[in-house]
């Protein structure tokens, strides 16, 4: 996926594959489905065809020597270190959430 995301912002891939590139991730960041997800099986199951089917075009669309280049920079991007301390900011807030939410649903029950 990070290749995907180096082509899409490399000036050599061609306009079609980046164009579709960003259309598949607004799909993938969008709240808003060809089908709405509330609806049983059908609505997960737009996700589970159309994004990967975008993915495959786009990477169909890159030429072969161009994409073993973005890999190797998405392999340079991956080999980089990460923030520990940013690893532990966000567990720490999603564990707060949780405590909170917890904790909201046990005194709106006590009530």
């Amino acid at each position: 996926m990070v290749a995907l995301w180096v082509a899409a912002r490399d000036p050599r891939t061609p306009l079609a594959a980046r164009v579709l590139a960003a259309l598949v991730a607004g799909y993938a960041l969008s709240p808003i489905d060809l089908i709405p997800d509330f609806i049983p099986v059908l609505g997960l199951v737009d996700d589970i065809i159309i994004l990967p089917a975008g993915i495959w075009l786009v990477l169909r669309l890159i030429p072969p020597g161009l994409m073993a280049d973005f890999r190797m920079q998405a392999n340079a991007i991956v080999d980089r270190p990460r923030s520990t301390v940013a690893a532990v900011i966000i567990a720490v807030a999603w564990a707060s959430a949780a405590i909170a939410a917890g904790w909201a649903l046990y005194s709106a029950r006590s009530i």
